[in-house]
């Protein structure tokens, strides 16, 4: 197998005399790609085949502006049911949605930049492509092809967070300050129509041979998760779900793509190119190509590294403490935790003393000291409020739930990166699983909930839910068609999906999101508002705009 890696955040916008790019060479996927850094290219570099395929490389590497990055963990995890802020002093407002989550927030900015440098470099390639000589017309159309899921993927995120924006199509070859705001009906007609128009040219795989780039089963992912956002938007059509369905089993049913027997594995360190996985972010462990990498693996940790027996060390991260789980998410998502394996194996509960010595307690009341050889257990969240009487009988600290707080809580396994080169590093290496086939299982039950097809769902469903039965408990998860409503349909996406950047939009896509927050999120409740289901306009793109705000309208609220 190949792995194609895309290492440098940088675009070839047409308008700009000398541009950068990465010139990429693949290898097996048990080595380094070979990088070349290039620089001073001139304006028709693109114009060449080589050009057009480093042209492609950057278009992709605008990902990483999103995945696995602190901006769209923050735009997707903050601000939900799920998930609420811990002690990390940055970014809290995007939790809260007060005052200071405004129009010049920098994540926002950024977000909305990197993502039209990419659209940018896809128009390019879709418009010089035909002047390419010295390519096979194949690989061209599957340049063209990429790049029109590039472009597609990048206007459905946009879409989601602000709404209408400006729809464009064509190379930007200067600076110009003639820009609109485009409607969510003609973003979903074009999205709709980039991804159709891609499919057929891009291989006809799982996953491409250049591990990495995007393949049909991918788009045909993307496609279907459009069809199931768009069937609750201003632009929603009668068949949206029908159409959800289609693309969605296309996935299931043609690629050779499998779950994972056991649900511990998909995330697991070293198994990211596993049979699940549809479509993933390329990071390194380069630093000079690495750009921010992928920091996931800092946001999800509590404070082990300040209690009797621990020091921080890569292993168990290097603690933000910035998502703290809400009540919401430990009693009711994970309540079944006797029949349901996901409990223990999306939580970290327990920590091996990696700094031996007896040492006073202040966190577990129940004894005064403590005494740690390494690799003893020193810390253990039982997940339930354990009797006094037991815990006292343990050698090690129990931390039940009534002793959570903003510093100590429940930490998720899925983004630990323990091959970073020392426990401060903040940029991570791992490749992020942006797509995989458990997220496509889930939509097509969901599109077949809300189209009244309640049985099939139900069939759907189980084949997640025998996934994540302990064994010998397979028949106690299956669900009914009697049993499947609106709530369960939320609680199952999330008991699977918690932690990869789908929260956000889930509850805003289902209309839901002030609601489940005012429920179930604390700390934003009496702040979020209505309006909060867009994000702010970026202030810098309303300043640049020829009119500034009538020429550029900011969303309503902001």
């Amino acid at each position: 197998m190949k792995s194609f890696k895309v290492f440098r955040k940088l675009s070839f916008l047409a308008n700009i005399g000398l541009i950068g790019a990465v010139a990429l060479s693949t290898q097996s996927c048990n080595d380094l790609l070979t990088e070349n850094v290039v620089s001073r290219i001139g304006n028709d570099y693109i114009n060449t085949a080589k050009g057009l395929n480093d042209a492609t490389s950057a278009a992709y590497s605008t990902m990483r502006s999103w995945y696995g990055t602190e901006r769209g963990m923050n735009l997707t995890i903050f601000g939900t049911d799920s998930y609420q802020n811990g002690a990390d002093g940055s970014w809290k407002m995007m939790n809260t949605y007060t005052t200071e989550f405004d129009t010049r927030n920098g994540q926002i900015a950024e977000v909305w930049n990197d993502f039209y440098q990419g659209i940018n470099t896809c128009n390019a390639i879709i418009e010089r492509a035909s002047k390419v000589s010295g390519m096979a017309e194949t690989v061209k159309k599957q340049r063209i092809a990429e790049a029109k899921f590039i472009r597609a993927h990048h206007y459905f995120i946009l879409t989601q967070l602000f709404g209408g924006v400006d729809l464009r199509l064509t190379e930007t070859l200067a600076p110009t300050k003639i820009v609109k705001r485009s409607t969510v009906a003609a973003q979903y007609a074009q999205i709709i129509k980039d991804l159709t128009e891609a499919i057929p040219d891009l291989e006809n795989k799982a996953r491409s041979a250049d591990y990495g780039r995007i393949s049909r089963a991918g788009a045909e992912h993307l496609l279907g998760r459009v069809y199931l956002t768009k069937a609750t938007s201003t632009a929603k059509a009668g068949d949206d779900y029908a159409k959800a369905i289609g693309s969605l089993k296309n996935v299931i049913s043609n690629y050779g793509i499998t779950l994972l027997p056991d649900f511990a594995n998909v995330h697991r360190q070293g198994n990211e190119m596993n049979s699940e996985v549809i479509w993933s972010i390329q990071y390194t462990r380069d630093p000079l190509t690495n750009a921010g990498g992928n920091n996931a693996h800092v946001f999800f940790g509590m404070e082990y590294d300040v209690l009797p027996g621990m020091q921080r060390d890569t292993e168990n991260g290097r603690p933000f403490k910035r998502y703290m789980p809400t009540k919401y998410t430990l009693d009711v998502l994970f309540k079944d935790r006797e029949n349901d394996s996901r409990y223990k194996k999306t939580f970290k509960d327990t920590y091996l003393s990696n700094r031996p010595g007896t040492y006073n307690t202040s966190f577990d009341l129940t004894k005064r000291t403590v005494t740690f050889a390494l690799g003893d257990t020193a810390i253990f969240l039982p997940g339930y409020e354990m009797p006094i009487e037991e815990r006292a009988k343990k050698k090690y600290q129990v931390l039940v739930p009534s002793r959570y707080d903003e510093r100590i809580f429940l930490a998720i396994n899925k983004h630990f990166d323990g091959g970073r080169v020392d426990r401060t590093q903040f940029e991570g290496g791992r490749d992020f699983i942006a797509f995989r086939l458990a997220d496509t299982y889930l939509m097509l039950a969901e599109a077949q909930f809300f189209s009244g097809a309640t049985a099939d769902a139900a069939a759907t469903y189980n084949v997640i839910r025998r996934r994540a039965a302990w064994p010998g408990k397979e028949s106690a998860m299956l669900v009914t068609a009697s049993q499947l409503d609106v709530n369960f349909v939320m609680d199952e996406r999330e008991r699977e999906l918690l932690g990869e950047q789908s929260r956000w939009f889930d509850l805003a896509r289902w209309g839901n999101l002030v609601e489940r927050v005012k429920l179930h999120n604390p700390q934003a409740a009496p702040f979020i508002k209505a309006h909060h289901v867009l994000r702010p306009i970026p202030q810098l793109q309303i300043d640049r705009a020829e009119g500034t705000a009538s020429g550029f309208p900011q969303n309503p609220g902001y």
